[in-house]
C-alpha cells in the first residue's frame, strides 16, 4: 500500500451521482445536514451540487483512495461538510475544516462560519474544539 494512500485530500467537484447519491440516501446524514426527515433524490442532489459549485469551492473528500464525502467553502465564508457514516469519528472532518480554513485565508476572508443544528452534538463538539464560537443559535464562527 502506498504510504500516502491514507492521507486525506480534497478533490475538486465533478458530477459523480452514482457515488454521491448514496451519501444523501442516508436519513441520518440528511437530518444532520439539512434538518429534514427525507432523503435526497437525484434532482435535489443535482440542484445542491450546482448551487455549491457556483457559489463557492466544492470538493469531494478522498481518504485511502476512496471518496467518502464532500465539503464546501461558500463565498460568504460558510463551511459545510458531509462524511459518510463509516468514516465519521476518525477526525477526518477536522482535517477537512483545516483545509477549508486555509482556502478561506487564501481568498482573503476574515471569518468562516458553520450552520450546526442544536441536536448535532458530534459536529458542535468538533467545531468548538477547533475554536469556533457560537454566535447565535445554530451558527458558529471562527475569525481568521
Amino acid at each position: 500500500m502506498d504510504k500516502n494512500s491514507d492521507r486525506l485530500t480534497l478533490v475538486p467537484y465533478f458530477p459523480n451521482e452514482k457515488q454521491t447519491l448514496k451519501w444523501y440516501q442516508d436519513p441520518k446524514i440528511c437530518k444532520q445536514v439539512d434538518n429534514i426527515d427525507t432523503v435526497y433524490d437525484l434532482t435535489k442532489l443535482r440542484r445542491m451540487y450546482e448551487y455549491l459549485s457556483v457559489h463557492g469551492w466544492c470538493y469531494y473528500i478522498q481518504y485511502q483512495g476512496k471518496l467518502i464525502g464532500d465539503c464546501t467553502l461558500l463565498k460568504d465564508g460558510e463551511i459545510s461538510i458531509v462524511i459518510c457514516k463509516e468514516y465519521q469519528n476518525l477526525h477526518l472532518g477536522r482535517k477537512c475544516v483545516d483545509k477549508l480554513v486555509q482556502l478561506a485565508r487564501i481568498q482573503k476572508m476574515t471569518q468562516v462560519k458553520a450552520h450546526i443544528y442544536d441536536f448535532n452534538i458530534q459536529s458542535k463538539k468538533m467545531f468548538t474544539r477547533m475554536g469556533f464560537k457560537e454566535q447565535q443559535p445554530d451558527w458558529y464562527s471562527y475569525d481568521l
